[in-house]
């Protein structure tokens, strides 16, 4: 069983939610990456998904390609981000890191050596947002047997057959796009995801983990009432952005207990409660 599991196992018999925070590798400056990371951890992250720095994304809005391009600017790639992980690791054994990013730097590096190197460094899943199901059988298998999760997104436009093809290729936990657009964008429809969750459960038998539109600790508490997990990425960088460098770890951790409380008061439910 991989750590993803594990943790999602735990919580579910401990009848909390999971809480996962994206940043961005590299940002705001390589050096602080791996104490942002433990910062987050003594917030109350449950997961990481440190996000590989591309210089064309395509589901990612202002804040967060700020982000990637300042840190490709002082050199990030996707080798430094493996030696960060590796370092995180020798310290922290227990939380699961997902690294989340493009095809490019995965394909210019050849897709084995990834795989291989990221497990060394001790990585547990990737979610390549431009590696649909269908369309990267071979690569899903590969990482399965290395003992890395992919995981896969789903929209609200998402079929019945993209349920199925995520099902077949994905493990861990599946993120689920709550909304139509760019991260940091748009107003979260809570009742709309609550009436979609149920149904993306019971077709690919993976927890749920909600992202986008996700901003403080009221929304998240209302995400975390119907998903399995809540994700929260350009927040969590605009909370990095608007630091002292020097002040960065202590209010990302700050800004991350007030949602770590939000989700562990929330009470079991079935419904939506506004």
């Amino acid at each position: 069983m991989s750590r993803i599991q594990t943790v999602f196992q735990r919580l579910q018999a401990d009848g909390r939610k999971a809480l996962i925070p994206f940043i961005t590798a590299g940002f705001p400056e390589p050096a602080l990456t791996l104490p942002l990371m433990h910062a987050l951890v003594e917030g109350g992250a449950d997961v990481i998904e440190l996000g590989v720095p591309f210089s064309d994304p395509m589901a990612d809005g202002p804040t967060i390609q700020r982000a990637s391009e300042c840190a490709l600017a002082q050199g990030m790639s996707l080798r430094k981000l493996l030696g960060i992980v590796r370092s995180f690791r020798a310290e922290d054994d227990d939380t699961p890191v997902v690294l989340m990013g493009y095809a490019n730097p995965i394909e210019a590096m050849g897709t084995d050596a990834f795989v291989a190197e990221a497990r060394a460094a001790g990585v547990d899943g990737v979610l390549v947002v431009d590696y649909p199901p269908e369309e990267c059988v071979s690569f899903a298998r590969a990482a399965k047997a290395a003992g890395l999760d992919p995981i896969f997104l789903l929209a609200p436009t998402s079929t019945e057959q993209r349920f199925a093809d995520v099902a077949a290729a994905g493990s861990g936990y599946i993120y689920y796009v709550s909304l139509k657009g760019v991260t940091g964008s748009g107003k979260l429809d809570i009742n709309e995801v609550a009436r979609r969750i149920p149904r993306i459960r019971a077709a690919v038998g993976m927890p749920v983990g909600v992202g986008f539109g996700i901003r403080d600790a009221e929304s998240a508490r209302r995400i975390g009432a119907v998903a399995d997990a809540v994700v929260i990425g350009s927040r969590v960088i605009e909370e990095i952005e608007q630091s002292p460098r020097d002040e960065a770890a202590a209010r990302v951790t700050a800004f991350m207990r007030g949602i770590r409380e939000a989700l562990d008061a929330i009470e079991p439910a079935t419904g939506v409660k506004s």
